[in-house]
């Protein structure tokens, strides 16, 4: 990941704090975006422009939605907020993060700023175990009860557009639907397949395709973690794509170590499929669904070809 200069959550909290108490309440307040009808737009902030791109489909034109991560070569695990994040945040009506150990930064960031706002931690809404893999925004029917969160907190915030968060998210979960029965379709097309993986990110969306992920636990848990995977778990790994015991690569494109570039050139010399996702939405995508199609594309592609 490329480093990033932030300022320390403590600085940030206190340079907000200190903005917030020059001049007037009337000569500080943004002036609020209107929605269709009239009524101010509601301002949410997510922690990633994927929970972000999540909150966009659910409010459509009656919500403002600003995502403190948009670059797709930072890194959640280590990012620092900085007072613009704070400045962002301290007008929200709805904040939404991942949760799980994942993005700490923004569970900090909402704790360290009073603010009162609506709280959605969509590690916590999967119901999954603590320790588990966090990267839940891969697993469709998380994202689903997500969105149907977001329709209730909005709703709660402006009952008289509940019934149009409701109608949208209705129309979001279907498209989830699709989404999902098209990945069930790969493991039915090529049962049995497996992959390796650089990282452990997109796992629940393998467990959804049927996929088995057959990459050395102590391998994917090194590369997440940003340490040196042992060399026995490194040549496991490199055994699987070297000699086609999997039928795919799956490279996080967000992280990129020697490791993982030599295991990319290894695949490229066997002839193995590589497939590329993210931890974030990339340039180029109209939102959660477009991104998540092109990525199960990618990799139903790869396998049933």
């Amino acid at each position: 990941m490329s480093p990033r200069l932030a300022w320390p959550v403590a600085g940030v909290t206190a340079l907000a704090l200190t903005l917030a108490g020059c001049g007037s309440s009337a000569d500080n307040q943004p002036e609020q975006p209107q929605a269709a009808g009239g009524a101010a737009k509601i301002a949410v902030v997510a922690s990633t422009n994927v929970w972000g791109s999540v909150a966009q489909a659910v409010g459509g034109d009656q919500v403002e939605v600003k995502s403190i991560l948009n670059d797709p070569a930072a890194d959640p695990h280590s990012y620092q907020s900085s007072a613009t994040d704070a400045t962002a945040l301290k007008n929200a009506k709805l904040a939404i993060f991942n949760g799980g150990g994942y993005d700490d930064f923004f569970s900090q960031l909402v704790t360290e700023s009073g603010q009162d706002a609506r709280k959605i931690v969509t590690f916590e809404v999967s119901g999954k175990p603590d320790g588990t893999n966090e990267h839940v925004w891969y697993d469709l029917p998380t994202v689903k009860k997500v969105a149907d969160k977001i329709a209730e907190e909005l709703g709660a915030i402006a009952p008289d557009r509940k019934d149009a968060f409701t109608a949208n998210a209705k129309a979001f979960d279907g498209q989830i639907d699709q989404l999902i029965a098209k990945a069930e379709q790969i493991g039915k097309a090529k049962p049995g397949a497996q992959v390796v993986v650089t990282e452990p990110v997109p796992e629940y969306l393998l467990e959804t395709a049927g996929v088995r992920n057959a990459t050395p636990e102590e391998f994917s848990k090194a590369v997440e973690e940003e340490t040196d995977p042992p060399a026995t778990a490194i040549a496991q790994t490199t055994d699987l794509v070297k000699n086609k015991q999997v039928a795919a690569l799956v490279n996080n494109e967000q992280t990129e170590t020697p490791v993982t570039n030599q295991l990319d050139e290894a695949a490229k010399s066997a002839g193995i499929p590589i497939v590329q996702v993210s931890e974030t939405l990339p340039e180029g995508v109209s939102g959660y669904v477009d991104w998540m199609t092109k990525q199960v594309d990618a990799l139903s592609s790869a396998l049933t070809k």
